[in-house]
């Protein structure tokens, strides 16, 4: 069991394993004219990290899921990542989480069950670190190993976070660094150094529990979390609902150093060019931006990712007071600012 290898079982690598932006958005029409319930706050109107629905007493339950093949090859962290992962959600709406169940998908004719339990104790142990029970789930005999959660977690109405309510003037923010996508797949090659396997490890393995008390405050306007369609197509969702536009300053967004060698060697995954073909249109590059990294750079898709806020400007420093008093002191810079809409929806400036 110690020597499987299961990125060599599956044709993605985590998040990077999202069907493309627009084929979901073709999966996702229906000719089914959509009922109204004025309890679900948030639904499949929007692109939002979870549903969310009032229940009646000022708090509100939040219900997502998330599941992928396995981005690293240990069985045991690829279950905590991928539960980490779906517990993010919870968080990217400002709540608390409160309950997961188990997604299991798994080639039962390739690899053993034993490698099985692997996984789902490895999500165990994170939902653990979360505070909460992983209290049951469901499984199925797959081609490729598959596993995740679904989570329910609750919030203050007053505290709820959307991905759609930035407004003209934030200040930009993320929680952690880009360019977990290019590690994997140099891992998923056999070129990943041994040196920065931690360094990819100890990032994905991050609960983004800075969520739920940036939700208690009133300056943060919006917050997603940056996923499978990398930094620039989360920002779009968020500009596009909020009918913004941002520009970023390139050279402040964070990225892991090691990322920069792997690109040198373009381990690229294949998930940053559906990415960037999804988004390019609506993005600009201002003289002295290293376009060719950029575009290899911003659309990296993440797993686990950070969290991106939109903060109004009279609350940067209470902001980053709370980012240095939880450990994220390194990302108290902001990487850009809301703006108004013009010809491309998100301008990248050096």
């Amino acid at each position: 069991m110690s020597e499987v290898q299961l990125t060599q079982f599956s044709h993605g690598a985590g998040c990077g394993c999202k069907i493309a932006p627009a084929i979901l958005d073709s999966i996702l029409q229906s000719e089914i004219a959509p009922s109204v319930f004025k309890e679900l706050l948030v639904g499949n109107s929007s692109k939002d990290d979870a549903a969310v629905y009032d229940l009646g007493n000022g708090t509100a339950l939040i219900s997502t899921t998330d599941f992928f093949v396995p981005i690293v090859d240990d069985p045991y962290q690829f279950g905590r990542i991928a539960a980490a992962n779906a517990i993010s959600d919870v968080y990217a709406m400002g709540g608390k989480p409160i309950m997961a169940l188990a997604i299991l998908g798994w080639p039962i004719d390739k690899l053993s069950p034993e490698i099985a339990r692997r996984v789902v104790e490895g999500g165990r142990s994170i939902c653990e670190e979360a505070g909460i029970p992983l209290a049951g789930g469901h499984s199925v005999d797959t081609t490729e190993p598959i596993f995740g959660l679904s989570v329910n977690g609750i919030v203050p109405i007053n505290h709820l976070k959307k991905n759609s309510t930035a407004q003209i003037g934030d200040l930009l923010f993320l929680t952690k660094p880009l360019g977990v996508g290019i590690l994997s797949t140099a891992q998923k090659k056999g070129q990943l150094e041994e040196s920065d396997l931690p360094i990819l490890i100890n990032q994905l393995n991050q609960l983004n529990k800075i969520g739920q008390l940036l939700g208690a405050l009133e300056g943060v306007h919006a917050m997603t979390d940056v996923t499978g369609f990398g930094l620039i197509g989360h920002l779009m969702e968020m500009v596009e609902g909020s009918n913004t536009g941002a520009l970023i300053n390139y050279s402040k967004v964070p990225v892991i150093n090691a990322a920069k060698k792997y690109l040198a060697k373009r381990l690229v995954p294949d998930a940053t060019y559906r990415n960037w073909n999804a988004y390019s249109k609506q993005v600009g590059f201002e003289k002295g931006v290293d376009v060719m990294e950029a575009f290899s750079i911003l659309p990296d898709p993440q797993t686990n990712g950070g969290l991106l806020i939109s903060v109004d400007c009279s609350a940067v420093e209470e902001i980053k007071n709370i980012l240095t008093q939880n450990g994220l002191g390194n990302h108290i810079e902001e990487i850009g600012k809301v703006t108004e809409v013009h010809e491309k929806r998100i301008l990248v400036a050096p």
